[in-house]
């Protein structure tokens, strides 16, 4: 079980590691990888089982003790990612596919990735797993009508199915992983340390679907659309923490959501834009899960070396 474990840290640290090699794998044997196409919505499932059962009850305490905190944390992943978003859209007059996945991955929940990163960057971790959950949990109703609201004058959005989808891509597993947790309660912790080597296989496997199934549109505008997205992600880091700090949020917290807002749910905007629209929706997706955990640990080291003057509020 120490092997497994280690295991699981390595390949967790490493994991834009693991993202490049499969994109770049994807894109030269295409054909190897379109067979996984079909099934991103069950791999984007089992990640979100995985964080179902890695749930405490205790992760929801942090929304009891600082309210103020995570509400300025989930707002703003609701608010700043998707409006970033249209206007890079609008700005750079993408084309409708590719706008559309811009804004489907703007308005998607914070990525569990998020939590690992705050964590390394000696931020607030409890606030950060506290704003990725509720962020998930809101995302059945949240995320369909966003991007309704932003996308809608591209194509025509049917947002209950979208609602649908997400209920069966992310809060059913959710619960259903809740669940388990609470039936085998100790039996399920040592499991529940592993699950995040299982959830990098399958988001890695969501973006190597994605890049193959993409791969022309990638070589036409991939280094286009690769800009967009730093500049999505960065916008989202800097925005966030200037957005905490005028509200007078610690340092300690800010960072929290400076990464809670800039990193995404990649995987379930690429598991949306697959079952509802042009398979090339999912390519701003599919580069965002691979930029933000290159990023992420960039900023999080930048982070890990700023004096703090407050760690509580």
């Amino acid at each position: 079980m120490q092997a497994l474990l280690k295991l699981t840290q390595f390949v967790s640290k490493t994991f834009a590691l693991w993202a490049l090699i499969f994109a770049v794998l994807a894109f030269f044997f295409p054909e190897t990888f379109k067979v996984f196409a079909p099934y991103i919505p069950y791999l984007l499932g089992i990640v979100m089982f995985g964080m179902g059962i890695t749930l405490t009850f205790s992760d929801f305490g942090e929304v009891a003790k600082h309210p103020k905190a995570v509400f300025i944390g989930v707002a703003g992943q609701f608010i700043i990612m998707p409006a970033i978003a249209y206007a890079l859209a609008k700005g750079f007059n993408l084309p409708p596919e590719l706008a559309i996945g811009v804004i489907l991955v703007g308005s998607c929940p914070g990525g569990t990735s998020s939590n690992v990163m705050t964590y390394l960057a000696k931020g607030n971790t409890a606030l950060s797993v506290a704003c990725t959950t509720i962020s998930t949990l809101l995302s059945p109703i949240l995320t369909p009508a966003i991007f309704y609201v932003l996308a809608s004058q591209w194509l025509d959005i049917n947002a209950s199915a979208m609602f649908i989808s997400v209920l069966k891509m992310v809060l059913f597993p959710i619960l259903l992983g809740l669940i388990v947790r609470t039936i085998f309660k100790k039996k399920i912790t040592e499991i529940s340390q592993t699950m995040p080597l299982l959830s990098v296989i399958c988001i890695a496997l969501i973006l190597a679907a994605v890049v193959a199934v993409s791969k022309t549109r990638i070589v036409e505008s991939g280094l286009f659309i690769f800009a967009v997205v730093v500049l999505h992600n960065g916008l989202g880091y800097l925005i966030g923490y200037g957005m905490a700090r005028l509200f007078k949020l610690n340092n300690y917290d800010s960072k929290a959501i400076s990464i809670e807002v800039g990193m995404q749910n990649s995987g379930l905007g690429a598991a949306l834009a697959a079952a509802h629209f042009n398979p090339i929706a999912a390519v701003p997706s599919a580069l965002f899960s691979f930029w933000h955990n290159v990023s992420g640990p960039i900023l999080a080291n930048i982070f890990s070396n700023m004096k703090e003057k407050n760690t509580q509020n």
